[in-house]
């Protein structure tokens, strides 16, 4: 039990980031296009206060965007968005506290924004964690499974009808879920996915990131079918140097140090892709593509499983309490 449930994870992220770490040795980092102005259009980009989500926010605000910053961070929220209004482009910053981990938070959120009676063109689900050791959410889920995927499942579905409504053909609103390249190891156990059988925080978060992509999937499926003016892709930064390795055991920590500096991607170019997804003209009506370094590519087998995208999709309205239609 302990080998198939604990090692075998491990490995299997593992072995996906030395793959990306050669791919990164050899190729370039994706260069943003020139993109259009975005004067007018609402963002909310999760996780925004640092790292590649801030890096989202200040580029959204600087091609006119009005960009909400959410996270759980009040001082880096206020830090964020002084930085941000400092570079003096025309787009607005804002710091609104979410906690993607509460249920509650983030209907309180969801429900504040929509009272607003702002649209709503692009929500970049990029708050993450990776690697923590094992823990429960106040509504006793896993704790990568909430915060990087149910939450913002949760978020996206309550605001989807906003999204709905500001998006227009030709202008679409845009939804842009933050992936990985260790949705490859990932696998989805319906029977167990708070991993209380076993706990793998390899496993867990691998698991999390494929949530996302069959989530993206089935969603693009479901609003092209309805003929609503808006697109959903996931997003792969490649391996990027922020706080999100800080959770390594001791000894990939000490070997990520000197392989971050020459290897792994800025965050300012972790970020472009996201970018990319949220403002490129090229991106105008594209959805349902898995995106990295800037080129659409072939996910896991896995995340095109119709039968699981359903699953998932049921089974998740199921644990945060939403109809299945």
């Amino acid at each position: 039990m302990w080998l198939s449930s604990v090692l075998v994870p491990l490995l299997r992220l593992y072995l996906c980031g030395v793959k990306v770490l050669f791919y990164q040795m050899f190729n370039r980092s994706f260069t943003l296009p020139v993109l259009p102005k975005q004067n007018g259009r609402v963002a909310i980009v999760t996780g925004g206060t640092r790292g590649m989500g801030f890096e989202t926010a200040r580029h959204l605000a600087s091609l006119g965007m009005h960009v909400i910053i959410a996270g759980n961070e009040r001082e880096e929220g206020t830090e964020a968005v002084r930085k941000i209004h400092e570079e003096g482009g025309k787009g607005k910053a804002e710091f609104v506290f979410v906690d993607l981990t509460s249920l509650k938070s983030v209907r309180q959120f969801a429900q504040t924004f929509r009272d607003r009676g702002l649209p709503l063109h692009v929500l970049v689900n990029n708050a993450g964690t990776m690697l923590v050791p094992e823990r429960q959410t106040e509504d006793g889920f896993e704790f990568h499974f909430c915060l990087n995927y149910l939450g913002h499942f949760l978020l996206t579905n309550l605001l989807l009808d906003v999204l709905k409504k500001s998006g227009k053909q030709g202008c679409c609103s845009r939804i842009i879920n933050m992936s990985s390249a260790t949705h490859y190891a990932g696998v989805i156990d319906m029977e167990d996915l708070n991993r209380r059988i076993c706990y793998s925080s390899h496993g867990a978060y691998s698991q999390s990131k494929l949530a996302l992509v069959l989530f993206t999937y089935f969603l693009q499926e479901q609003l092209t079918a309805g003929g609503f003016a808006v697109t959903v892709n996931a997003v792969d930064p490649g391996m990027v140097d922020t706080a999100l390795y800080n959770n390594l055991w001791s000894l990939a920590q000490a070997l990520k140090k000197p392989v971050a500096k020459t290897l792994f991607r800025t965050p300012a170019e972790g970020a472009s892709i996201s970018i990319y997804a949220a403002a490129a003209a090229e991106m105008e009506g594209v959805g349902g593509c898995y995106l990295y370094n800037g080129v659409k590519t072939q996910s896991s087998d896995l995340s095109y499983d119709s039968e699981l995208q359903v699953k998932l999709w049921k089974k998740s309205c199921e644990l945060v309490g939403l109809q299945k239609a």
